[in-house]
């Protein structure tokens, strides 16, 4: 089905509807722009009909580039921003493109990034890197989303082959690492999303430690060094403000990094709570149960540095 309506937009770009043919040049009006933005969005939903495959960022900004289009609204609307989900012909391997359009694409190049859970960091550069290369190689006019969603089904596989011949890579006994852990405090965790952030972020970064949610909210992270600064920077932005590292640890080995682990995995806790406030659920944990926790993996000295007081089981 999607091959059919990729067909039938080839044939626009032939007829001249969209595409090449259709002559956009540098002078052309933000208006004549949003009005092929509207047509290549039409494209996109007839070629992803299921709703979880391509959302909006805003869902009010398409219906007020219309009203801006027709003459309705008189305000420069806001850009289009939205995510594709693309899967390979397999279906076994996906991928999110965050596209943001300024308001003069197609005479202007869109900006797109593309993440996938199939990719590692380095894969991931190379892929935006050459997505990017294939964009500037376009004509500025031509409508692209469309080109760039098919250029990402083609190469998408081959980065899939070589995030998985550099998996696991023998480790290096003479290269020198630094392991580095990490205690952060904040005056509450309670958001499902943030909960979920923290917890994605960790298992992606391959860090272990721990997320204690509520009030107080405490986080121990540790790993790779630089993995553990990359979390550090993602939980923070945009706007996390009662948030600090309270203390670090860092030492340098040569080879692996795991035996300085106190945590086998990256986990959620949950304890005893004192305290309901209505809506807010506003409660304490029972950090008497958090110190038995901390003393269970090395970690007791920890407690003063976090509340300033002497821990007791």
């Amino acid at each position: 089905m999607h091959f059919v309506i990729y067909m039938i937009y080839r044939m626009y770009v032939a007829i001249g509807k969209v595409g090449r043919s259709s002559v956009i040049t540098m002078s052309a009006t933000i208006k004549e722009c949003l009005e092929l933005q509207l047509l290549e969005m039409e494209m996109l939903f007839s070629m992803f009909p299921n709703k979880e495959d391509i959302i909006l960022n805003d869902a009010k900004s398409v219906p007020l580039i219309r009203k801006y289009v027709e003459g309705i609204y008189q305000s420069l609307p806001p850009s289009v921003g939205y995510t594709v989900f693309v899967k390979t012909e397999d279906e076994k391997v996906k991928a999110e493109m965050h596209v943001t359009l300024p308001h003069s694409y197609p005479t202007k190049a869109p900006q797109l990034f593309v993440r996938s859970d199939f990719l590692e960091k380095q894969q991931h550069n190379d892929l935006n890197k050459c997505l990017s290369s294939f964009i500037t190689s376009l004509d500025r006019g031509d409508l692209c989303i469309m080109n760039a969603v098919q250029w990402l089904k083609d190469n998408l596989p081959s980065f899939i082959q070589s995030t998985k011949h550099s998996t696991e890579p023998e480790i290096d006994l003479k290269r020198v690492r630094t392991f580095h852990r990490m205690w952060i405090y904040s005056h509450h965790i309670y958001r499902q999303e943030l909960k979920k952030k923290i917890l994605d972020c960790a298992k992606h970064l391959n860090l272990t430690g721990f997320c204690l949610t509520g009030k107080p909210g405490i986080i121990c992270v540790e790993g790779d060094k630089d993995q553990c600064e990359e979390f550090w920077r993602d939980i923070r932005y945009p706007n996390w403000k009662h948030i600090s590292c309270k203390h670090t640890e860092t030492m340098e080995v040569t080879g692996t990094i795991d035996n300085l682990r106190l945590f086998s995995s990256f986990e959620e806790l949950i304890f005893a709570a004192h305290g309901d406030y209505g809506l807010r659920n506003d409660y304490h944990m029972d950090l008497g149960q958090f110190f038995d926790y901390l003393k269970q993996h090395q970690s007791e000295h920890i407690f003063q540095i976090l509340f300033g007081i002497e821990g007791r089981a």
